[in-house]
């Protein structure tokens, strides 16, 4: 099963128009659209349209869309150069623009290539716990994914002392997603939220202003390495970045984020945070 298919894309009979229904399998737990769901659409849509493979795309959440309702994805392709091509995806519920996906497409044959980032040592995925998640998964992506907590606190440890470095670590892993394209690294990448509360070592997550995907490369890989590192949290507000790496240590994209903070307790809900 390729990205497409888990996010159900169907093209329209106009052209630059798709348009997907949002499935349980694509929801958070709050029974909304997941964010790195629409951001891997948005990706999808882009490189079908343009016939060319992402460089980078970001997304700005406007609204939420609920567990049930069905989009609808325009692409806008204001420049189409010679090797690059600048569009957009706007997303929309009826009248209602839920998200706009920005975007450059492209493929340039030029000397020169290096990967500078610095790969932390974790533990490897069999060796890592299992993540748990303070309410059921059901009718959510996560019931879709395998995580494993390659660096990073239990529930329980989250005692109110703040990380060192603002950094932790997943393994993760979507069960019969075969390649790790572009649109499926968006949908693995929409992790910062859990690193919020690892930073801070409080019971905190957050929901997404915007997301960003940086495409690299893309190679076979059963796991994928979430290398979560939150810069800042400050007024409410937290910036952070995913380094995103295969098994073998290739660097496949990097994924930013702004969250609007947020705090649970025992007992205590709060909603669209992961």
């Amino acid at each position: 099963m390729d990205a497409q298919t888990l996010l159900g894309l169907e093209k329209s009979d106009k052209p630059l128009q798709w348009s997907m229904g949002v499935d349980p399998a694509l929801c958070n737990l709050s029974g909304v659209l997941f964010g790195g769901a629409a951001l891997g659409a948005g990706i999808e849509v882009l490189e079908q349209a343009t016939q060319r493979p992402v460089i980078w795309a970001t997304a700005q959440y406007l609204q939420f869309a609920p567990r049930g309702s069905r989009l609808d994805l325009t692409v806008e392709i204001p420049v189409n150069g010679n090797s690059t091509s600048q569009a957009r995806v706007i997303g929309r519920l009826g009248d209602t623009e839920v998200f706009t996906v920005l975007g450059a497409c492209g493929d340039r044959d030029v000397p020169g290539e290096g990967r500078f980032a610095d790969r932390p040592l974790v533990r490897r995925p069999d060796d890592s716990p299992e993540r748990t998640f303070r309410q059921s998964i059901q009718n959510s992506i996560n019931e879709h994914l395998e995580m494993r907590v390659a660096k990073g606190r239990a529930w329980d440890d989250l005692d109110g002392t703040p990380s060192p470095d603002g950094r932790c670590a997943l393994w993760a892993r979507m069960p019969g997603v075969d390649q790790m394209s572009a649109s499926a690294l968006a949908i693995l990448g929409d992790w910062v939220p859990f690193g919020v509360g690892q930073a801070l070592g409080m019971r905190a997550g957050g929901n997404s202003l915007d997301n960003t995907l940086r495409f690299v490369s893309s190679v076979p890989t059963n796991w994928v390495l979430l290398d979560i590192r939150v810069h800042s949290v400050h007024n409410g507000f937290a910036h952070g970045l995913v380094h995103q790496w295969a098994e073998d240590g290739t660097l496949l994209a990097t994924a930013s984020q702004t969250v609007m903070v947020r705090h649970w307790g025992e007992g205590k809900e709060v909603p669209h945070t992961r």
